[in-house]
């Protein structure tokens, strides 16, 4: 069985985080290795505590897997402080076969920023030249860019200016974009491609969907697809995860389980 590895923060509820990344690797059927950089109390509402794991732990816990199990793709998601992303860095610079998603977890869907100048710094130096694809939603894409994006077209052109700047891929989500349509850009070595689905009108829950798409995409890639073939798997997966979505509490919601 493929193995993949995810290195991110615990979701107490169950929604988004680690729990989010292991019911995709199990939809996908594959195996989900852990490395918990944070624990969170949180709900869908709001988060009202962190406990930040100390970073010698976090090394501890990427020693005990990697080299161990067949880990083929791997997924960050929250990231907490310099010192833990430059030890992420490290661990993943001696296991280039294993294709890297970082999904750069800097400013949330609110808009609230979630980390230091210092760590997204780290994360400019260290980690992005690391990756096979990066993640980043419309905010996330402004900050690492510095571009500001209105649209769809500048939305590719910061996709683009990504490509030249870090020599990576991207994947710029495009749910913070207006529109009948969901349009997220891909921009690798190929050119810039705009994925296309229809929007889904009023879900019950979209909470975790930027870490389900980074997972789904990771096993894509562990699967042996190519990226253009992942990207579009991944995203149809979140798609219908979304769709599928279901309450199981008072006003609570989480996305649906789907496989593939």
């Amino acid at each position: 069985m493929v193995a993949c590895l995810t290195i991110a923060g615990s979701d107490s509820g169950g929604n988004a985080g680690v729990q989010a990344d292991l019911r995709a690797y199990h939809a996908y059927g594959v195996h989900g290795c852990t490395v918990f950089t944070a624990l969170t109390a949180q709900n869908p509402f709001e988060v009202s505590a962190i406990h930040r794991v100390p970073s010698d732990f976090v090394a501890a816990q990427l020693d005990a897997v990697l080299g161990v199990y067949d880990i083929r793709g791997l997924k960050t998601g929250m990231l907490a402080d310099p010192a833990t992303i430059e030890i992420i860095a490290e661990k993943i610079r001696a296991h280039r076969e294993i294709a890297a998603v970082i999904d750069p977890v800097m400013i949330a869907t609110s808009g609230a920023r979630l980390i230091s100048n210092d760590s997204i710094a780290a994360l400019r130096n260290h980690l992005i030249p690391l990756a096979r694809i990066i993640t980043p939603n419309i905010p996330e894409a402004e900050e690492l860019t510095g571009r500001k994006i209105t649209g769809i077209e500048s939305a590719e052109n910061a996709a683009r200016e990504f490509c030249q700047k870090f020599a990576t891929a991207v994947f710029i989500k495009g749910g913070h974009l207006d529109g009948a349509q969901s349009v997220d850009i891909l921009c690798d070595e190929s050119g810039v491609k705009r994925l296309i689905l229809p929007r889904i009108k009023n879900p019950v829950s979209t909470h975790g969907t930027g870490c389900t798409f980074a997972a789904a995409l990771s096993a894509e890639l562990a699967l042996g697809r190519d990226l253009q073939k992942a990207t579009y798997g991944a995203k149809n997966h979140t798609h219908r995860a979304i769709a599928a979505s279901c309450l199981v509490g008072n006003d609570c919601g989480v996305l649906g389980f789907v496989t593939d």
